[in-house]
């Protein structure tokens, strides 16, 4: 699926870039966007929920916002890819073009936009005075697990979303329920104790916390990784496998 992704990079910085101009076309403060996105939705969840749970909260829009980005670049990721292979479906049908580039060129995109929103998380951590601890070189490893996961899910879904279209109404609920499993905007310790293992089964849970340990000085778990990264894995074998048999007739589906 990957091998003729050397020869069509000059594509894929193409497609990526499309999708940047595309989205911001007619904004007026375009790619500022990004930075203004995440830091405004921090702003309200922090005046309405830092009341409820601040005191249970160390720095409570830092704690937000480090959950907050991780489950956002999941969440457009997953939901980019699944609908790449359809938005496409014109292109797809007059030339030949690696199916697989499409949902690739859609996390790109969104790693893009992560990135960018990483630097309000430093933001807001130097307006609020959070120190920064060596452990945020860690932050590197939930964060490539993370894009693991979203490939595998997001193979996975662009090919359900060709052959199914109520996949991408199902997928958005199911987003919804992911949003109050991972502890996004509330602390582990207000959920009762007969289900946190739950929410420990929940690989976005995962990277989230770990990528909150790293910000808050702590060494993420070793367990925690290691549970990430076999489910990450797994779920690219699955979405590979899964694309690798049914992308030649991706095109007929549409």
């Amino acid at each position: 699926m990957f091998d003729t992704f050397a020869e069509k990079r000059f594509l894929l910085k193409q497609l990526v870039k499309n999708n940047l101009t595309a989205k911001y076309k007619d904004s007026v403060l375009g790619i500022l966007w990004s930075f203004f996105n995440p830091l405004l939705t921090m702003l309200v969840f922090t005046a309405v929920f830092s009341m409820l749970f601040g005191k249970n909260v160390s720095n409570y829009p830092v704690y937000y916002l480090a959950g907050r980005l991780m489950f956002d670049f999941f969440n457009h990721g997953t939901k980019g890819a699944m609908n790449s292979i359809r938005k496409n479906a014109r292109l797809l049908k007059k030339i030949y073009v690696p199916r697989a580039m499409f949902p690739v060129s859609s996390i790109s995109y969104e790693f893009v936009n992560f990135l960018i929103s990483f630097a309000i998380l430093f933001g807001v951590m130097i307006i609020t005075g959070a120190p920064f601890h060596f452990t945020l070189i860690y932050t590197l490893l939930p964060i490539s697990l993370l894009i693991v996961l979203i490939f595998g899910v997001g193979l996975i879904l662009a090919v359900c979303n060709t052959y199914f279209t109520d996949i991408g109404y199902l997928y958005s609920v199911f987003l919804l329920v992911l949003l109050y499993a991972s502890a996004l905007f509330y602390p582990m310790e207000i959920v009762p104790t007969r289900f946190q293992l739950i929410f420990s089964l929940n690989p976005v849970y995962c990277a989230m916390t770990c990528f909150r340990q790293c910000v808050y000085g702590v060494i993420p778990s070793m367990s925690t990784l290691l549970y990430l990264g076999a489910f990450a894995f797994t779920t690219l074998g699955i979405g590979i496998l899964l694309f690798n048999i049914y992308s030649k007739k991706l095109t007929l589906e549409l």
